[in-house]
């Protein structure tokens, strides 16, 4: 006996040695990249609101002291009802798992917290002997360098709940939909009961499986002491949502999130930062707005002769240049190309109010008169206003508000097509959009055939709707890292580009589009708006641009073939000819509407008086006929010697080298108008889809 004990005290001493000298070559390493990978949650811009995560990781990070007490008892009843009292191992739970698994019990692995957290951390999931001991190693290692309180913080922030979560931040919000400061002691059961099996308790058909472990850990919870019997007899199990199926990105999110990622990268951030940095991104999006853009594309698109077709939405907020919404297309999944950022669209009359401010710029008035009959031929250029409607003499005033291609690209000859893109690039078009041909200019520009992006346009007419100041697009306003440090915040950058008093004569004339001419559709918006619509020769594409004081917007219609190349839309909607009064007049009124409606209405700023005078011609003049109105007749020349009569177009046209024919976009029904005679043979209405 006293050899055999001296040989167990021999073997003890070894084994204690060994143990020791493992040990002490133990190094805690540093947590994989798994254990430590955060997402990047993108919110709206009420950083409440998430808009969706960059990367795969689902994570987010929290302190112990976020988590609520009856939540940490909870896993600790179900997974180590001893974790502040042992040292990193159990060999009780050890023993108690080695006879289960030989007497054929329910299979247990017999570790604590702290080496199942050692394990997701820093080892591999193989089922070895050698992995166990190694576990057993570090568990034990950890438990002398790091507190209990920081173990169990970085193991619930790491485990897996099922359901595409990882840590219990992320498991409150796919079970509950809420932040884990908020959940009670049934649901953190619900949460610790799914632990011990996620693949099998996050199935929405295992619910009765996850209630007979939920009922188990609540019976636990008051062995340990953590509730009372009372508290036990009337809990009851707490409304799990229903399991998400499909991907994260589906719908609109896919082209938000994108946005935002793209604008990361270009701020400097890099692709580990993004994917696994945990940063906090907060975006310009406004969720009312989403939601409202999302609408009115379902509730006012076309249902019929869909296929190819194409619809972008973009709204943005004057003077800082924040995406307010966007409607990129149908759903991201299934086509990635986002129809609000991608310039593919012929703009048509939409820029017509870049030639009109030009003309303002050039002291040529809304009352001044130009030729509005059709076909028309300036320069050589021979084409047709919509319908080759003819209207006589007509006013500036006029022409924008029933958008006559013959007034317009007479006016554009007057003033040089190349202050008329200028204008396009001092309001926000930019330079390289397809089509704008800055080398090449002709008199059809005036008449959109450039291919701007709806944000394009939006952010142009921003610029009216600001006073005449251009400011700079972002999807984001700030971003945190994971530590909660600011490591970007937005500013917005403005630029002076036209005169107050152009730009408020502009949002003049664009009302009276509204109110009398082809946009008039949006007058049931109820509130002060300027817009413009765009149809396109053979019906390619469509638009309706608009704004109020506090946000611009832009919508956009278009079909395009297997191989991208642009179709007709006729018989879209069953309509023949789908024009920006129908169906992109309708979207966007109902976006505007919903979007603004808990906004207070506002009045835009007032133009010059003179803007709004009607004009006088004089009976005599001096010999300077550069003094006589534009559009008044030349009257007779007073001189020492008498009258003369001097015969003069008042409205000189610079020769130009044409090589097109055109055949541009479409007008509405005349309106009475204080400037002029009116038009001789008003259009066909557009028209709104029924």
């Amino acid at each position: 006996m006293r050899r055999l004990l001296w040989l167990a005290l021999l073997i003890g001493a070894i084994a204690t040695s060994v143990f020791a000298v493992a040990l002490a070559r133990t190094n805690v390493p540093t947590p994989n990249e798994l254990a430590t990978s955060e997402a990047t949650i993108v919110y709206y811009a009420d950083g409440k609101n998430e808009v969706g995560r960059l990367g795969e990781a689902t994570r987010r990070s929290v302190t112990l002291d976020d988590i609520p007490v009856d939540v940490q008892q909870a896993v600790l009843a179900a997974e180590d009802r001893d974790f502040y009292n042992h040292g990193g191992i159990s060999p009780i739970g050890i023993a108690r798992a080695a006879f289960n698994n030989v007497t054929g019990g329910n299979t247990q692995g017999g570790s604590t917290i702290t080496q199942q957290y050692a394990k997701i951390a820093y080892l591999s999931q193989d089922r070895t002997w050698t992995r166990k001991i190694n576990e057993a190693l570090l568990a034990f290692k950890l438990e002398t360098v790091v507190s209990k309180d920081q173990i169990l913080e970085d193991y619930l922030n790491t485990i897996y709940f099922g359901r595409n979560a990882n840590g219990i931040e992320a498991a409150s919000i796919a079970y509950f939909g809420k932040n884990v400061n908020e959940l009670d002691f049934t649901e953190g059961a619900v949460l610790a009961s799914v632990i011990k099996s996620p693949s099998t308790f996050a199935l929405d058909e295992n619910i009765k499986e996850l209630r007979g472990r939920w009922n188990y850990v609540l019976d636990s919870m008051v062995e340990t002491g953590a509730i009372s019997q009372k508290q036990r007899d009337s809990s009851a199990f707490p409304e799990i949502l229903p399991l998400k199926q499909g991907d994260r990105l589906g719908g609109q999110v896919g082209f938000l999130l994108t946005a935002v990622e793209q604008q990361l990268l270009a701020q400097g951030f890099d692709e580990e930062e993004i994917q696994r940095g945990g940063l906090t991104v907060i975006s310009s999006f406004d969720r009312r707005a989403q939601r409202a853009a999302q609408r009115a594309v379902k509730n006012n698109g076309p249902e019929s002769g869909t296929e190819g077709l194409r619809i972008g939405l973009a709204a943005v907020r004057p003077g800082t240049g924040e995406v307010l919404a966007m409607y990129g297309g149908s759903d991201f999944i299934q086509d990635q190309i986002n129809n609000a950022t991608r310039p593919f669209a012929q703009a048509g009359s939409t820029f017509k109010p870049f030639a009109l401010a030009a003309a303002l710029e050039q002291g040529i008035p809304l009352q001044s008169l130009w030729n509005g009959d059709s076909p028309s031929t300036v320069n050589g250029y021979t084409f047709s206003n919509y319908g080759d409607n003819s209207y006589g003499t007509v006013s500036l005033l006029q022409a924008t508000e029933l958008s006559i291609n013959s007034a317009y690209v007479e006016l554009e000859a007057d003033i040089g097509v190349g202050s008329v893109a200028e204008a396009a690039l001092g309001a926000g078009i930019p330079a390289d959009t397809p089509g704008m041909n800055l080398d090449s200019l002709d008199l059809t520009f005036v008449l959109g055939t450039a291919s701007p992006s709806g944000l394009n346009v939006a952010t142009a007419y921003a610029t009216f709707a600001d006073g005449g100041t251009r400011t700079g697009n972002t999807f984001i306003t700030k971003v945190t890292g994971s530590n909660g440090g600011l490591l970007y915040e937005y500013e917005a950058e403005s630029t002076p580009v036209f005169d107050a008093d152009i730009a408020n004569t502009v949002n003049y004339a664009l009302q009276k589009v509204v109110t009398a001419g082809t946009a008039k559709s949006a007058q049931a918006l109820g509130r002060p708006a300027g817009a413009k619509t765009g149809t396109t020769d053979d019906n390619k594409s469509a638009w309706f641009a608009g704004y109020t004081p506090q946000i611009a917007a832009a919508v956009l219609m278009a079909k395009e073939d297997a191989e991208g190349i642009p179709i007709s839309m006729s018989g879209t909607g069953g309509l023949r000819t789908v024009t920006g009064g129908s169906f992109p007049a309708a979207i966007w009124t109902a976006f505007m509407k919903d979007a603004l409606k808990k906004e207070p209405i506002v009045e835009f700023e007032a133009p010059p008086k003179d803007a709004t005078v009607p004009l006088k011609c004089p009976d005599f003049i001096d010999t300077d006929i550069s003094k006589i109105p534009y559009g008044c007749p030349v009257p007779d020349v007073q001189n020492e010697f008498g009258n003369e009569t001097i015969v003069q177009d008042p409205v000189v046209v610079p020769e130009e080298s044409p090589t097109d024919v055109v055949t541009p976009e479409p007008t509405e029904t005349a309106p009475d108008n204080e400037f002029g005679p009116e038009p001789e043979a008003p259009p066909i209405d557009e028209g709104r889809p029924e």
